[in-house]
């Protein structure tokens, strides 16, 4: 039984320059859709909420073009949408494989949309009063997001976050296929493709635990944040 796990501990010794190289680029590609994902897709959230039909800033055909444009990418089978971003990426950018950066376009993509549609759900979950409370007293639409919704919906947006920030993570494990690296694509190479089976469920167990840490982080920032 020793024998196993010294031998088991050697082998991750032996792996591990890989495997931290390959969770910098998970890293990266993360950070970058997290960003995308608080400085767009908070924005496009509130638009969709604020130009819906009885809102403040009713504009169907605004609503109607945010609506479709996060439906479409939410809807696009996420490996197909990278292979259709790479012509755009290499205009844009000079290369779209084999960096993590490149491989980071399709994620804050699907980042911008998915967490959109969280802070949509989070803000028509605030009650009605809350609104006509604010517009009773003159506040402008900034005034209305800020000081009201966003502090009424403060838990659920940090909530929707968290629940979008396990999605990138699954997402992140696609992107070796354009040679974005990250540690699902550790597992598949050094695990999958060479019977190293060990190897290949040491990148899930760390895929896990990075998920559960940020699960619980969320979750009881969340509850801080709750002041109901």
């Amino acid at each position: 039984m020793f024998d196993i796990i010294e031998e088991y501990v050697s082998r991750v010794v032996e792996f591990w320059p890989a495997l931290f190289e390959s969770l910098w680029e998970t890293g990266i590609m993360m950070g970058f859709a997290m960003t995308a994902a608080i400085l767009l897709g908070l924005p496009l959230g509130t638009l969709l909420y604020l130009t819906a039909k009885g809102k403040p800033m009713e504009n169907i055909y605004i609503y109607q073009l945010s609506n479709i444009f996060v439906n479409i990418v939410r809807s696009f089978p996420f490996l197909l949408l990278v292979v259709a971003m790479q012509p755009f990426i290499r205009t844009i950018y000079g290369r779209a494989t084999g960096d993590p950066v490149a491989a980071s376009f399709p994620m804050m993509l699907i980042a911008i949309a998915l967490y959109a549609r969280f802070v949509q759900q989070s803000l028509l979950d605030v009650p009605r009063g809350v609104t006509e409370t604010a517009q009773s007293m003159g506040a402008s639409i900034s005034q209305l997001v800020w000081k009201f919704l966003f502090v009424e919906s403060r838990s659920s947006l940090i909530i929707g976050f968290t629940t979008a920030f396990v999605s990138f993570i699954s997402y992140s494990t696609i992107m070796g296929v354009v040679g974005g690296g990250g540690i699902g694509d550790f597992a598949i190479r050094y695990g999958y493709q060479r019977y190293e089976t060990d190897i290949m469920y040491t990148a899930i167990i760390v895929i896990i635990i990075i998920v559960q840490i940020m699960q619980w982080l969320g979750l009881k920032l969340a509850k801080k944040m709750d002041k109901r």
